[in-house]
């Protein structure tokens, strides 16, 4: 059981393998950007929650873009930042992240824009902070794991609330059959003790009918 449940342990949790951020670009506001991009071999949730933690530590919080028609909808921007891992400059960090595809559900995409004034500020960054920018997504890949990891724990905690509730709900359905199995005992007792009380009120009554009978004279 053990092995067994070690073994499921192991295939929920994917292979931690050091994600490589490239260049690349994204289509935001209607238009081919330049971005950096990476693969994690996480789900979306996972990555979502790892960059939005880390950022909010660093005391920022994301505006997502939304409406039905906004084909930037689910883009969040940072606005004026200052990632000093990656710049001392205040940017707009706009991050995006979306599964790889269909098929592939458990890994994930993320884009990076980096904007000043709405103008694409990547072509203009040093080589220094380019390479700081790849650096700070590749360095993500860990809080992302411990984020997944997170996911996992509350699914099964999950599941282990509902296993002890289901055993909480046996356990007062069986004292509540036992309380039937007693009551239908006392009520099989009582109902013997009637059947051996009503035996011997038919005995009576049937000598009370003998000799009824034995008095008549034709």
């Amino acid at each position: 059981m053990k092995r067994s449940l070690l073994n499921c342990l192991f295939w929920c949790l994917p292979i931690l393998i050091t994600a490589q951020a490239k260049q690349g670009t994204v289509e935001y506001r209607k238009k081919k950007q330049d971005c950096f991009y990476i693969n994690y071999n996480f789900p979306p949730e996972a990555v979502e929650n790892a960059l939005m933690s880390k950022l909010a530590k660093m005391g920022y919080k994301g505006r997502e873009e939304k409406g039905m028609f906004n084909k930037d909808k689910g883009f969040n921007i940072y606005k004026e930042a200052t990632l000093s891992d990656i710049s001392p400059g205040k940017y707009d960090y706009v991050v995006n992240i979306e599964r790889k595809s269909k098929k592939e559900s458990d890994e994930s995409v993320l884009y990076l824009l980096i904007l000043n004034n709405d103008v694409n500020a990547l072509p203009l960054l040093g080589s220094e902070e380019k390479e700081k920018a790849r650096i700070f997504l590749e360095d993500l890949t860990v809080e992302v794991e411990d984020a997944h990891i997170d996911i996992l724990i509350a699914a099964q905690a999950g599941v282990v609330t509902t296993a002890e509730k289901k055993l909480k709900q046996l356990q007062t359905d069986s004292v509540e059959l036992q309380n039937k199995i007693t009551k239908l005992q006392e009520e099989m007792s009582a109902n013997s003790k009637a059947q051996e009380a009503q035996l011997t009120e038919i005995a009576n009554q049937r000598k009370i009918l003998e000799a009824i009978k034995s008095r008549k004279k034709i």
